[in-house]
């Protein structure tokens, strides 16, 4: 049995060279001017991620911070294989549960038990193992009363809920995680915050995607920060929270805040 050390040394997730550009519309909508004329509108290129590369470690918790529209989610989804990059590549090693956007894969049309069932299913485990895992992912989404109602009844705080119960009882190899430490009220954020420490515990490869910068330092053992889809900066995650707090030009956050910045 490998130690903890020796697991370390072993790469869970390897980024290489990786870039995705898309291609945006000028005009949000088009104009009565631009119809008449049958002229199409132009387009942009955003490079969403460009030439990125990195490593994690199996059993590492790396965080990734950077404002909005610096390619977090972007990245998380190649990592996810949700995207393709279009250029490099990339090699994820293990069985990934990805929590990336709310309500990510759940079927509006369908109830909360079935979105669970067929979570799992599509996660690799067997109808047996997800009804075995049934009843702690409903006590943890604290939706006991709401299994049997179609999801599109469900508010936002609801999907979230049940979307990060999900993803962490699937005892994956990888997990992602976008923004789901801000889901639900104050009390179910602490919970999950709670969660998340322990599962950082058990030498699992955990990216975390966040604007807490306290959460980042508090979970994580390394960390990226992304700006304009540029890898500014890789390394342990105390010199790259701080450096990143200094380029922002903020006060550094407790563990459990949820202030974007």
């Amino acid at each position: 049995m490998l130690s903890a050390s020796e697991t370390r040394t072993q790469t869970a997730i390897k980024v290489e060279n990786v870039s995705l550009t898309y291609k945006a519309p000028l005009e949000r909508r088009p104009t009565l001017k631009g119809r008449l004329s049958r002229k199409e509108a132009g387009f942009r290129l955003i490079e969403a991620v460009k030439n990125v590369s990195f490593e994690v470690h199996k059993g590492t918790v790396m965080g990734v911070m950077g404002a909005n529209g610096a390619g977090k989610s972007t990245l998380m989804r190649m990592i996810s294989g949700i995207l393709p990059p279009q250029e490099g590549r990339i090699e994820v090693l293990g069985r990934v549960s990805t929590l990336l956007a709310l309500g990510v894969g759940f079927n509006r049309d369908l109830t909360g038990r079935e979105n669970v069932v067929l979570g799992g299913l599509a996660a690799g485990l067997s109808r047996e193992q997800m009804l075995a895992k049934y009843d702690e992912i409903v006590e943890f989404a604290e939706l006991e009363d709401f299994m049997d109602v179609p999801m599109r009844a469900y508010s936002s705080g609801m999907y979230g809920r049940l979307g990060f119960a999900v993803a962490v009882t699937m005892e994956p190899d990888i997990l992602v995680i976008d923004e789901a430490l801000s889901v639900g009220d104050a009390r179910f954020r602490r919970k999950s915050f709670d969660k998340m420490r322990d599962l950082c515990t058990e030498e699992r490869t955990i990216v975390i995607v966040s604007h807490s910068l306290g959460a980042i330092k508090d979970l994580a053992d390394e960390a990226i920060w992304l700006d304009k889809g540029d890898l500014k900066m890789c390394g342990q995650v105390d010199e790259v929270v701080d450096a990143y707090a200094e380029f922002l030009g903020v006060e550094q956050e407790d563990a459990t805040s949820k202030e974007d910045v």
